[in-house]
């Protein structure tokens, strides 16, 4: 059960620890770190959720994983975690964090899906038109790829979603059909 308003307030305040002790961009870079290794490593998630191995065992795992990849503060972090039986809840946190740190930044999460992969200049493309449409500052693309839209592509910003693919445009006209809209105009 993750708790995103306790995953919340943790971020906060390693947030203002870091900013206080002028290595914000340090735990960054460590939140993205750990942030991924969640991400990819669901047996990593499932040991930090699991209430059978102990906290010494939870503690020097964690250290392996992390082992000169981050910060004093950070490793420091994830010791009080244990410490405190919250370790379950570090995905959350780094999520939460990262969240934090764009906000404090003005960083704007943007994510482009399309069918196929893209190029730089495409990309490059977007984030421009985005910033200049939006009045973003700085804009943190992402990419994906979904076949299942056979072409065009989604973008996902601010809680806003432009679907321009070729599925919901298929999807739409499907929808006409079965509620017969044209079928009153031909009469």
């Amino acid at each position: 059960m993750s708790n995103a308003r306790l995953a919340g307030r943790y971020a906060k305040s390693l947030l203002g620890l870091a900013t206080e002790q002028g290595q914000l961009e340090a735990v960054y870079a460590d939140m993205k770190y750990l942030h991924a290794v969640c991400q990819v490593s669901k047996d990593f998630v499932n040991l930090l959720r699991s209430p059978i191995i102990k906290a010494d065992q939870k503690n020097s795992i964690i250290n392996a994983v992390t082992k000169d990849k981050v910060s004093l503060l950070t490793n420091s972090f994830t010791v009080l975690l244990v410490k405190k039986g919250r370790e379950s809840d570090l995905p959350e946190m780094a999520t939460a964090f990262i969240e934090q740190y764009n906000e404090l930044k003005g960083i704007h999460q943007v994510t482009l899906t399309t069918a196929v992969e893209v190029g730089d200049a495409l990309k490059k493309s977007i984030e421009d038109k985005v910033k200049a449409e939006s009045n973003f500052g700085t804009v943190e693309l992402t990419t994906k790829v979904d076949e299942s839209l056979i072409g065009g592509f989604v973008l996902e910003f601010n809680n806003n979603l432009l679907d321009a693919s070729i599925a919901r445009d298929l999807r739409d006209i499907k929808k006409q059909f079965t509620n017969s809209e044209y079928v009153n105009k031909i009469k």
